[in-house]
């Protein structure tokens, strides 16, 4: 089994592919990686950090993996920055995904109710287009309110709404996220187009990266051969344990999760 995940590498502060990278292989699945910028440090906190762009590297990559004859049971996106890279998964998607593989994308566009520098509406129509080529797509509540173009935030009265809307971009929609009083919620379309919930006491605070944390797990376990459903339970339950260990042991929450602690417990349920 063979995943290829394509987003940037922050070097410092744990997402994107630092953490896709070691999540998926402790699930046990081979993990190939297609980085689209490479940072000093992730965006959200710090400052003076770097920035290089690698779209001009992508089509090289590629060129070489198809004369290698690679194929890729999941592919998944993460963030893109620009137009042109959506295009690009579009093409690598297409080249290189098994017959009978799995495409996701997580659309990172934003957080907080508001996107992230540089990213337009041009880029959030491209972005719906990419969603349309999914198998799941894994949007925060922010993402999730800019694609199906609805009111920033959403509770339990109107995420169900957002997620029918999604349902029409891909039947097999998630958002991740949701708080409503205490709690924080997974909301998500099954096999049979009904929604279902996955919940947890929330925790106050931001933490960096528990999306790409979520995402890693929720791939991984589906490589494995888990259902959507224990794998979205796989996936919340790893990332509720890393946000309350982290909550008490990391001091400076730009440095993500301390989700490297709770791999066992996660490797436990997935082999049991």
């Amino acid at each position: 089994m063979r995943v290829l995940a394509i987003n940037d590498i922050s070097c410092v502060g744990k997402c994107s592919l630092t953490t896709s990278l070691p999540i998926i292989s402790a699930c046990g699945v081979e993990c190939s990686v297609l980085p689209t910028a490479i940072l000093s440090t992730h965006t959200g906190g710090f400052t003076g950090y770097t920035f290089h762009d690698l779209t001009s590297e992508i089509p090289d990559i590629l060129a070489h993996w198809k004369s290698l004859g690679l194929k890729f049971d999941y592919i998944c996106s993460g963030y893109l920055g620009s137009i042109d890279q959506i295009e690009m998964v579009k093409k690598v998607k297409d080249e290189l995904l098994k017959e009978d593989g799995k495409f996701i994308v997580d659309p990172v566009m934003g957080d907080g109710g508001r996107l992230y520098a540089g990213f337009t509406d041009a880029f959030i129509e491209k972005m719906r287009d990419l969603c349309r080529l999914a198998d799941y797509i894994l949007p925060n509540v922010t993402e999730a309110c800019y694609l199906a173009d609805v009111p920033y935030p959403l509770t339990k009265d109107n995420a169900e709404a957002c997620l029918k809307k999604l349902q029409k971009l891909c039947p097999q929609a998630m958002i991740t996220g949701v708080v409503d009083g205490t709690d924080i919620t997974v909301w998500y379309t099954d096999e049979q187009g009904e929604t279902q919930t996955y919940a947890h006491k929330n925790v106050e605070g931001f933490f960096h990266g528990a999306g790409d944390v979520f995402a890693s797990a929720f791939i991984g376990a589906l490589a494995r051969g888990k259902s959507e459903k224990t794998a979205i339970a796989l996936a919340s339950d790893f990332v509720a344990a890393s946000i309350r260990r982290t909550a008490v042991e990391v001091p400076d929450k730009r440095y993500g999760l301390n989700f490297e602690a709770e791999i066992y417990p996660l490797l436990e349920k997935l082999n049991g």
